[in-house]
């Protein structure tokens, strides 16, 4: 591994909605919260370190949320980087609403879905947010009524791109019927497969697909598995490894790791200088399978 100033500008860049360019390895902004995705950090001063951090190291996708927190990660996030700099994107959801640590419900009505949007920008501080996603269908409102909410905010130049949480395949195709989809953000790391289709569809339609949970490699990490033996070959831990299988898997990826430590913020981004050979990569995807 090399080491450059930004070393997140080895993971390539991908555009969003074909206009929006940024660099494939960002920053996912839930964990400088407190306990349980619910309150303020214990430590303020360095949830916004790590922020300025990132931007440093060359991250310019940072995703967020109004229910982290809730408020809270958003609210730091304009702390800590307002006016947004470099061409950083910070990409936010709505439509959970929260009553305690852990807690997470679904709310897709329209009314709700444009005050996220409204509070949104608000809290960010700014004229228009350059992604915005669906945090989570509510199969109690039909996905055309919550969606066509978000797009005639979207026509009223509130939002400037439109994507979606947790979904499948069908569902993408039953929203792009609404809105123009550009991103996709689901469950999946090197040992969790189950978005497996997705994936491939969002490449297929070249809609970015951002993996929640990216660094999780659950027994592969084991001593002495595939995940560790390469990770000792290349000098790097299991994150980073977990994290280039990623950037390797589609071109369409787009990992957002997070966390509260900037020391673990430096070995994360790091992850974009790591280079697997053809064999490594296909013996990790074996493994994971």
């Amino acid at each position: 591994m090399t080491t450059t100033d930004r070393p997140v500008h080895a993971s390539g860049t991908f555009a969003l909605g074909g206009d929006l360019e940024v660099h494939r390895l960002g920053y996912g902004a839930m964990r400088i919260t407190g306990d349980g995705i619910w309150g303020p950090p214990a430590d303020v001063d360095t949830a916004k370190a790590v922020l300025r951090r990132a931007v440093e190291l060359g991250v310019d996708l940072i995703d967020t949320a109004d229910s982290y927190g809730p408020f809270v990660s958003e609210d730091l996030i304009r702390e800590a980087l307002h006016p947004y700099g470099d061409g950083v994107v910070v990409a936010t959801k709505g439509g959970l609403t929260r009553s305690g640590p852990g807690v997470w419900e679904q709310v897709g009505r329209p009314e709700y879905l444009r005050q996220c949007v409204e509070m949104s920008l608000r809290r960010l501080g700014v004229e228009r947010l350059d992604l915005w996603q669906l945090h989570r269908i509510d199969a109690q409102v039909p996905l055309e009524d919550s969606l066509g909410a978000v797009k005639e905010l979207q026509d009223a130049g509130k939002i400037r791109h439109i994507g979606l949480s947790e979904v499948s395949v069908a569902e993408i195709e039953q929203a792009r019927e609404v809105v123009d989809v550009v991103s996709v953000q689901n469950l999946y790391n090197v040992s969790n497969r189950q978005s497996e289709d997705v994936v491939d569809h969002c490449e297929r339609e070249g809609i970015a697909f951002i993996p929640w949970y990216p660094v999780a490699s659950g027994e592969l990490a084991r001593p002495g598995g595939v995940l560790d033996e390469i990770a000792k070959e290349h000098e790097a831990t299991h994150a980073q490894l977990a994290l280039a299988w990623l950037l390797r898997r589609s071109p369409v990826i787009l990992p957002i790791p997070g966390t509260g430590s900037v020391a673990h913020l430096e070995e994360n981004c790091g992850a974009a200088q790591v280079q697997l050979t053809d064999e490594e990569y296909d013996a990790l995807t074996a493994a994971g399978a």
